[in-house]
Order: structure tokens, then C-alpha cells, then sequence
């Protein structure tokens, strides 16, 4: 069974340059992708040079009026995720990005059961 590609290094430290803003972002290589985590809260994944974030009934319609998919680990099966790749305009504006990362990450940790820390919010360095 081949594995999906992996995304390039230069598009990943994009991708996590674009969401800085976001709080502690950091990324963990897997299953020829990335997922990222905002602190210990699992909301992204970063696949064929690509970004897919989590995403509810609610959030998801806001992919799909944008035309985007869900994240498919291996072509030719028919196994979707509850994770939609992110539209190009909103990919390449940081403060947008984040505004659609913290819905994944509060759709992530109401999946888990968690509630939002104090600091889900904000940067730590």
C-alpha cells in the first residue's frame, strides 16, 4: 500500500510561520505527513503540500462553500476524515489562518472532551 507523499519542509515552516499567532504550534512527522498540535490539542494535518484542518457539522460547511475536500489518506479509497483542506486565500493570510485554526483547535477539544485552557489563545515562547 503506498503512502501518501510527504509535504516539503519549506511548505510546513510556512504553514507554522502563518499560524505564529495562533499560541504553541508545533508539528510531529506522520504517516508521510505532519500533524499539528496547538499545545497538546491535535487540530491539523499537513499532507501532499497541503493543509487540512478539524472540522464539525457546523464548520464544515464553511469548507465545503469554499469548494474544499476532506483529507483522504490514500487515494483510491473512500475514506474521509473530519479534516478539510484550507482555501488558498486564507492559507496565504496569516490572521485569517489563525481565525480558522482556532475553530479547528476548539472543534478538537470538544471532540477530546477538553475545554480551552487559559493560554489557548495566546503565544508562549
Amino acid at each position: 500500500m503506498p503512502m501518501p507523499p510527504r509535504s516539503s519542509s519549506f511548505f510546513e515552516q510556512f504553514v507554522l510561520d502563518q499560524l505564529a499567532d495562533l499560541g504553541p504550534v508545533t508539528s510531529l512527522r506522520m504517516f508521510g505527513g505532519s500533524g499539528l498540535y496547538c499545545g497538546d490539542v491535535f487540530f491539523g494535518i499537513i499532507a501532499r503540500e497541503e493543509l487540512y484542518l478539524r472540522v464539525d457539522e457546523e464548520s464544515r460547511r464553511e469548507y465545503e462553500e469554499a469548494g474544499m475536500h476532506a483529507f483522504q489518506p490514500y487515494a483510491g479509497r473512500r475514506q474521509a476524515m473530519k479534516y478539510y483542506c484550507v482555501p488558498v486565500g486564507v492559507l496565504e493570510s496569516g490572521p485569517e489562518l489563525v481565525a480558522w485554526a482556532r475553530k479547528a483547535v476548539a472543534v478538537a477539544q470538544r471532540s477530546r472532551g477538553a475545554r480551552p485552557g487559559p493560554d489557548s489563545g495566546s503565544r508562549q515562547q
